[in-house]
């Protein structure tokens, strides 16, 4: 891979500021610092601010929705395809912690039309999710009792790993899937003892 453009740069480090300050307490100064560039120089590739929110939030979304359209629409089974999608969704997060961390707690920060931009594609997202829940109530592998609810109980799931998740760490994001996985369709049952099925 080549040198980051200066454009890539000024994402990187936008993206860093923003999730350890937010994005109102970060000046477009202390983004230039943190590229090593004058202030003035930043105009030269934005126009604002929250270009570098848009941009970042934006890519972020794309990644998610990139990440799960090949696996819901792949002919494995919905208990296979929720261990593949919990997978790539904390790839994706492991892979750009800062850009996700903005992703999360930032977007709602843009303007409305960039808001409603953003919000499209996060229902987009939160529908690949509700059709791989929806084909395992219909064959039978989970409970159909509140599908929003167990959506929004995968995804609170996912999406807290970001705070927590180390590239260090001895899990890979397929590791941690695989157990929030196990937990989630198993849910929290004793798993039966060899005593007790004699």
């Amino acid at each position: 891979m080549g040198r980051p453009s200066q454009k890539e740069q000024i994402l990187a480090a936008a993206g860093r500021l923003f999730s350890k300050k937010g994005y109102h307490a970060t000046t477009i100064r202390e983004i230039a610092e943190e590229t090593g560039i004058l202030s003035g120089s930043l105009y030269a590739h934005i126009q604002s601010k929250e270009d570098l929110l848009f941009e970042i939030v934006d890519e972020g979304a794309m990644a998610f929705l990139n990440s799960i359209e090949d696996i819901v629409n792949s002919p494995s089974d919905p208990v296979t395809k929720l261990r593949a999608g919990l997978a790539a969704h904390i790839q994706v997060i492991a892979e750009h912690l800062d850009a996700s961390t903005v992703f999360f707690h930032e977007w709602q920060a843009l303007s409305e039309p960039r808001r409603e931009m953003i919000q499209k594609k996060r229902d987009q997202y939160e529908a690949q999710w509700a059709a791989i829940l929806d084909a395992g109530a219909r064959e039978g592998v989970f409970a159909s009792r509140d599908p929003k609810f167990a959506r929004l109980l995968i995804l609170s799931v996912a999406n807290w790993v970001y705070q927590w998740y180390r590239p260090t760490g001895n899990l890979s994001p397929s590791d941690i899937a695989e157990r929030f996985t196990d937990v989630i369709v198993d849910g929290l049952k004793p798993v039966p003892s060899e005593e007790g099925t004699k």
